[in-house]
């Protein structure tokens, strides 16, 4: 048994998030004793096992602010978690599982304490595209953030091992830490709780919130942030509007749910940009937009929709397709990053360029479809059992945190 600690900003809801949870419970499931050390949880926005003890979760540095005058949530982000850091590494004889923002100060301190804690790094994407993407004319103003990510560039290579969760992460890992390509990455695929989806739940909660004339239910499951392109379904969903006959459209409705969160400037603003935009369209009888649902909720939503749409692109990997395909729903989305790893194009669903119109044509074979739409759904299921099950997931990770640990005594000559 190996006592593992998972260090996160923020165990909200969210894909990097859902990763963690499932990692942490993977490692329970093989007899480690794991906890969570976060600088947020707020139990009223987390994930069932982090709210009812499933995990052990201990939040520190909560009381730090989260911005000044509405400004420095980068910096004020980095203070919050490395006070959790510093809480963390006086504890020993433990794997740490952290996230990039904690890098700099878990590294250093490891390396200072009597026995060196190993380190697993998650990468779901790279902060230094944060330094690549900005523009030379503002590298001033953007000194501190590139400093932060320059170090954290130093620093991982001191890591033992970095695991990224797809090829793709995996190569442009390589690409963007040009001095780290001796330390090549591992990837680990995500998985799901399948058992979740066994699980009676109940339709009440989403059945008033869809017209009940609706037969093609396109769903969207992202967070309320610009970068994962939520406009898209909106734009093909008004482009799907003239491929289809008038009786199909009356039947079409469109569901863009996922997280959101009042302490997030961005989501509220997102969402009031997405109604601004459905009512341009005037798609705004078409559209229901639900805000941090619950897991029955989503269940609810996945059995109701005939496919998912999945807008953002160069995703680093996405649970939200897997799940759609293990709940036997065709999956329409963007032919770059994750995606192409996950979903199998013409066999569980459609890979499209990121635009209304490619949208709108494989949502139209949907609509017009009813065979097709159930052969992509049923091929779903076996193809995510083939590739992301939580047993193939779980014996991996165990297999990796075993090597990691007893190569710290190695190194040490502990006995």
């Amino acid at each position: 048994m190996v006592r593992v600690v998972f260090i996160h900003p923020d165990l909200g809801i969210g894909g990097a998030e859902r990763f963690v949870v499932d990692a942490a419970l993977a490692l329970k499931s093989k007899g480690h004793c794991v906890q969570f050390v976060t600088a947020h949880h707020d139990k009223s926005h987390c994930f069932k096992e982090t709210k009812d003890g499933t995990l052990n979760v201990t939040a520190v540095g909560d009381w730090l602010p989260r911005q000044c005058l509405g400004h420095f949530y980068a910096f004020w982000a980095y203070v919050r978690m490395i006070y959790a850091a510093v809480y963390l590494v006086w504890f020993s004889g433990m794997v740490v599982v952290y996230d990039d923002i904690c890098v700099i100060i878990i590294n250093p301190l490891t390396y200072l304490h009597e026995y060196r804690n190993l380190i697993g790094s998650p990468t779901h994407y790279l902060l230094s595209l944060i330094l690549l993407s900005q523009n030379p004319a503002l590298f001033y103003f953007a000194f501190p953030k590139s400093c932060l990510v320059l170090m954290t560039i130093f620093f991982k290579g001191m890591a033992d091992l970095v695991l990224v969760n797809s090829n793709f992460t995996a190569d442009t890992f390589l690409k963007t830490f040009k001095t780290l390509r001796s330390s090549r990455p591992s990837v680990l695929y995500p998985s799901i709780n399948f058992e979740s989806f066994h699980i009676p739940f109940d339709h009440e909660e989403v059945k008033d919130l869809i017209p009940p004339t609706a037969k093609h239910v396109f769903l969207s499951i992202n967070r309320y942030e610009r970068k994962k392109n939520l406009p898209l379904a909106l734009e093909a969903l008004d482009w799907l509007r003239n491929t289809v006959s008038k009786e199909a459209w009356k039947e079409t409705h469109l569901v863009i749910s996922g997280g959101y969160d009042e302490r997030v400037g961005e989501n509220k603003q997102h969402y009031l940009e997405l109604q601004a935009l459905a009512s341009k369209y005037n798609l705004s009888e078409k559209v229901t937009f639900i805000r941090s649902f619950s897991e029955n909720q989503k269940l609810a939503l996945l059995d109701f929709c005939c496919c998912l749409l999945y807008t953002p692109s160069n995703e680093h990997f996405g649970l939200v397709p897997i799940e759609a395909m293990y709940a036997e729903r065709p999956v329409i989305a963007v032919k770059s990053g994750g995606p192409l790893e996950t979903v199998s194009h013409n066999k569980t669903g459609f890979l499209c360029d990121p635009d209304a119109e490619s949208f709108a044509k494989a949502m139209q074979k949907i609509v017009e479809g009813d065979k097709l739409r159930k052969s992509l759904g049923e091929a779903g299921r076996p193809h995510v059992m083939s590739k992301f099950s939580f047993e193939v997931f779980a014996e991996q990770l165990h297999t990796l945190v075993c090597q990691l640990y007893l190569l710290s005594f190695d190194a040490y000559d502990v006995d």
